[in-house]
């Protein structure tokens, strides 16, 4: 049994329930944990065997996560996303400082590397849907927009400190330090998970094969009205930023001359605007029109991608970044929210798969197009590229009804008077 939140009829909002807080400090601290972890690891396989073998390293850790996604949210639906998210935090903090104790006694080694990259891909590939389908059981459908703010400012905050941390405790401790930080910061997210309590979700029809059940989820996906086109849409905004465009941030840093100052001022212009984009939604008391205004916050970014790509000037490049930031922190942040407005909780971890496979998980596999896309026509023709994608989701947005239509409940009717 696990605990289980009080289903009283007006819960506190967001940024003041305790509960749902105690769940964003358990996801900003695995977050951090990620952060220090994968700087780590890249830093130790560059010290063991150079740039070739830290591609390799992290390479096999993003395959088995993008592989084993679709079913990690088939184990996060059948067990409930509590339970999975618990265990498999438990298991990174286990492996995390079993290497961080193994780099105690010896140098990082390949035998070491690749099967800590290895079981990390498996567990995350668990633990990223469990989590990310928890906030609907943690409170009302009108607080999941501002939820997903707070778990957007999370995500930055976390990018912003983790590789000062990692830089320090790699400094001060070397890779054993490093990692065990790394170990440190999951033992916390862990301690916060085993507080949070859960709203109970009616059981549906007995559990089938796995591969029914992940049938079963893209089936879902795939016929529900407002979430096909939806998902299609966070495909389409995510793929170019969710890496993608921070390699193609160096390649034009570089091409202009700007060097690794100038790239380092876009990639905080483009930060801080995304801290701002999650915000809005974070703090605003109604977001009208919703998936009107992903369709126009895209299409915002499809323009400023390719003024980026195009800017001549840093202070030029600074401000698009800025805007870049600001729009796509808006959309992911929307978008996160109407999919768990939007989907039956029973469904949640495996729909929750799909839009984090879109997000993260497609990374590897386009890393490659940015190097030969810039090799063979620049890095201006990479950027539009990317804004003309972005572009493609804004028109689907704007055209498909259901999706141009979608709301997301207010937070005053959710609240009563306690809004």
């Amino acid at each position: 049994m696990h605990p289980t939140a009080p289903a009283g009829p007006h819960p506190p909002p967001a940024h003041r329930d305790p509960n749902l807080l105690r769940w964003l400090g358990a996801y900003t601290a695995s977050v951090m944990g990620d952060v220090v972890y994968f700087l780590a690891l890249s830093w130790c396989a560059t010290r063991a065997g150079g740039p070739s073998l830290a591609g390799f390293v992290i390479a096999a850790g993003a395959l088995p996560r993008a592989v084993l996604m679709l079913g990690g949210g088939v184990v996060a639906d059948r067990f409930g996303p509590r339970r999975v998210a618990v265990v498999s935090d438990a298991t990174r903090c286990a492996v995390i400082l079993a290497a961080a104790a193994v780099l105690m006694l010896t140098a990082p080694r390949l035998w070491l590397l690749v099967p800590v990259a290895l079981l990390f891909g498996v567990v995350d590939a668990v633990f990223m849907p469990a989590v990310g389908a928890l906030p609907p059981r943690l409170t009302a459908p009108g607080q999941l927009a501002r939820v997903q703010g707070m778990r957007g400012l999370a995500v930055r905050l976390s990018n912003a400190v983790g590789p000062v941390l990692a830089g320090a405790v790699l400094a001060a401790g070397g890779a054993a330090g490093a990692f065990a930080a790394s170990g440190a910061l999951f033992a916390l997210s862990l301690a916060l998970l085993l507080t949070v309590r859960t709203n109970d979700v009616p059981e549906g029809a007995e559990p089938a094969s796995p591969a029914r059940e992940l049938r079963d989820g893209l089936r879902y996906v795939r016929r529900h009205r407002l979430l096909a086109p939806l998902v299609t849409v966070i495909g389409l905004s995510e793929m170019c930023f969710s890496g993608p465009v921070a390699a193609g941030l160096v390649l034009l840093a570089d091409a202009r001359g700007w060097g690794a100052a100038g790239m380092g001022w876009i990639a905080g212009a483009f930060s801080a605007g995304a801290g701002g984009g999650a915000l809005l939604p974070a703090v605003a008391s109604r977001i009208p029109r919703a998936g009107l205004a992903v369709s126009g916050a895209l299409f915002v970014t499809a323009v400023g991608t390719v003024a980026l790509g195009h800017s001549r000037s840093l202070a030029a490049a600074v401000v698009c970044g800025a805007v870049v930031g600001l729009s796509s922190g808006f959309t992911a942040t929307v978008t996160g929210a109407l999919v768990q407005t939007a989907t039956d909780p029973r469904y949640l971890g495996r729909v929750t798969a799909v839009t984090a496979l879109c997000a993260v998980g497609l990374a590897p596999v386009l890393f490659p197009a940015v190097g030969l896309t810039v090799a063979a026509w620049g890095a201006a023709a990479f950027f539009t590229g990317c804004g003309a994608i972005c572009l493609l989701g804004a028109v689907l947005g704007a055209t498909v009804t259901e999706l141009r239509r979608a709301e997301l409940q207010s937070p005053d009717r959710s609240l009563g008077a306690e809004a």
